[in-house]
């Protein structure tokens, strides 16, 4: 429909002649046989030209690929001065995708580990003489440098992680980015990143062997090996250095290893029967990330880059690490009867597989540390009561299938927060029903967690969601190994506001040439787990946009010309923008109206 509406448009704008009618045929027009075929008219044709630029430099790229999406055949390479031209092409709107090695387009709006791709492509409205296009790439950037050995021996093959500052639901967080390896020279290099906030550190290695060795009865327990270090010689993320990449720049980071000794450390998991862990066929392990059954912690209860595993012939969970404190944890799947002691199995036993999970504590001192015993205790779900206030706005509803109330109809996310998990993992644990009015999450162990709630029933929306008192849109739910969260309560409420979004008329247009696109974010002024995501509204998806389920309350609405990374739960952040943004109050169940104001 967009697409023949453009058409309509530039038919009469552009001059484009319509077919006519049979009873619209001048009478003077001789009419064709009726033996002969009408011959269709072709369809009409246009060429775009323009430039590619460096966004960095704002000089011209050559070689870049300009290329109409959809048809492998229809695009141009840029000349050495950056200009493009493409012939042949069907007026109307396009997607035009621009590329070239080394550079990128621009962004999603929203950040997640796994599409980091290039954002949108450019939507252009083809006509007939229309005005030049102008594109911009960005080039990329890279993190390389040289690791030492204290032995001088050269350091080949030694594994470095990289960090990545990430912005998710409004929070700035930290995820691993990749991973490479060092040559026979010891130099490493990380490449085609972009611009942002990095971190990097080195996976820990035994000097001649591989990380984890099983340790049979009588063997030497102690090696030597390299410790994971932050750059430039840090144990721990807090003391890591922060390597701030511009577009375009490179990053040079050097590391030095000393040579220590590695002790062994064995342990075994103890299930609530009191028999051993055996590991049989219908017992397994579950994990996050890539860091296995066996999860090393430091002594503030942060994980590190230490791995270990099981091994059947002893029955004992081990790893090898140098001088230090820790907790070894242990998630193991086993299918021994077990109690659940909340949610939907409160206090039935089952022969099911269910999850059990323990630690100990212990320090490394120049020995090794054998015949630990961890306790495994089942792996509690976390149950979320859920209420909602009913006004007279609303009236109950109840789903067609299953007679529950709508209220039951949200999924309710975990999202690990506090420091950075050295395994990369962004957990994102999400809530099932467990009856009229309760959530259950499962499978998420000890950390610091942000809650995060979607509304499914977009007459509902959030009131409020606490812990045990504690607000979890102010604080991340903080739970111990081993522990339980506290009560968890999320209040709905169904008095819920609407705000439709307007570009102004100047911009409401699919004028030629490169459709221009907004990022829209809605910010409450007031602490909600609510999240509102990002959205790009452009002249081809309508001039106003509906944002429903919204909570009643102030909210300022701030408008970008292009994708940004948002943290807008951070207020700095926010007073720090060039602009305060747009204030509006809305009430509860009405609908509020806002004409954007778009940056010139």
């Amino acid at each position: 429909m967009r697409t023949l509406c453009c058409l309509s448009l530039l038919a009469v704008t552009l001059g484009v002649a319509q077919e006519p009618t049979a009873d619209q045929q001048p009478a003077t027009e001789q009419q064709p046989a009726a033996n002969q075929p009408s011959v269709a008219p072709a369809a009409a044709l246009a060429s775009i030209r323009g430039v590619v630029r460096n966004a960095a430099t704002g000089e011209p790229l050559p070689r870049a690929l300009v290329r109409i999406e959809g048809d492998a055949d229809t695009g141009a390479l840029t000349d050495g001065q950056g200009r493009f031209e493409i012939p042949g092409v069907a007026v109307g709107p396009q997607i035009i995708r621009v590329r070239k090695p080394g550079f990128h387009d621009r962004p999603y709006a929203t950040e997640e580990p796994d599409n980091q791709s290039d954002g949108p492509a450019h939507s252009v409205l083809v006509a007939a003489e229309m005005a030049e296009l102008n594109f911009t790439l960005t080039p990329t950037s890279a993190i390389h440098g040289h690791i030492e050995l204290s032995t001088g021996d050269p350091a080949q093959g030694i594994t470095l992680t990289l960090l990545k500052q990430v912005i998710r639901n409004g929070r700035s967080l930290w995820t691993q980015s990749g991973d490479t390896q060092t040559n026979g020279e010891g130099a490493y290099r990380f490449a085609g990143l972009r611009e942002g906030v990095y971190a990097l550190f080195t996976r820990p290695a035994l000097e001649s062997e591989p990380a984890v060795t099983v340790v049979a009865a009588g063997a030497k327990v102690v090696r030597q090996g390299y410790s994971s270090i932050f750059f430039p010689d840090a144990r721990e993320f807090a003391d890591a250095a922060r390597i701030r990449l511009p577009a375009g720049q490179q990053a040079e980071a050097n590391l030095l290893l000393t040579l220590e000794p590695f002790y062994t450390v064995t342990a075994t998991a103890i299930m609530p029967s009191g028999k051993p862990y055996g590991g049989n066929r219908s017992e397994g392990f579950f994990s996050r990330g890539s860091l296995g059954p066996v999860i090393v912690l430091d002594a503030s209860g942060r994980r590190l880059a230490y791995t270990g595993q099981f091994d059947s012939t002893t029955n004992t969970f081990q790893a090898n690490l140098p001088d230090g404190t820790y907790s070894l944890a242990v998630n193991v799947v086993s299918s021994e009867a077990n109690t659940s002691g909340s949610g939907r199995t409160a206090g039935k036993t089952s022969q099911e597989a269910a999850s059990f999970s323990g630690f100990a504590e212990f320090s490394v001192e120049g020995h090794a540390v054998l015949n630990l015993r961890i306790p495994l205790l089942p792996l509690p779900s976390w149950t979320i009561h859920l209420r909602t206030l009913r006004t007279a706005l609303q009236p109950v509803q109840t789903t067609s299938n299953t007679g529950q109330r709508t209220e039951t109809k949200v999924t309710v996310s975990a999202m690990e927060g506090g420091d950075v998990s050295t395994d990369g993992a962004l957990v994102d644990a999400s809530g099932e029903d467990a009856g009229p009015d309760l959530l259950e999450l499962e499978g998420v162990s000890s950390g610091h967690y942000w809650l995060s709630t979607e509304v499914n029933d977009r007459s509902l929306c959030v009131d409020s969601f606490t812990a045990g008192g504690i607000n979890l849109a102010r604080e991340p739910l903080n739970v111990g190994l081993g522990a339980s969260p506290p009560p968890m309560e999320l209040t709905l409420r169904d008095d819920c506001a609407k705000l439709a979004l307007s570009l102004p008329p100047m911009l409401a247009a699919f004028l030629p040439g490169d459709e221009p696109f907004y990022t829209v974010y809605v910010v409450p002024d007031f602490d909600t787990t609510a999240d509102i995501p990002p959205m790009n509204i452009h002249p081809s998806s309508g001039a106003t946009v509906t944002v429903d389920g919204l909570t009643p309350g102030s909210y300022h609405i701030y408008t970008f010309d292009h994708p940004v990374r948002l943290e807008y739960r951070n207020p700095a952040v926010l007073a720090a923008l060039p602009t305060p943004g747009q204030a509006v109050t809305l009430s509860a169940g009405t609908t509020g109206n806002l004409m954007l104001e778009v940056p010139q």
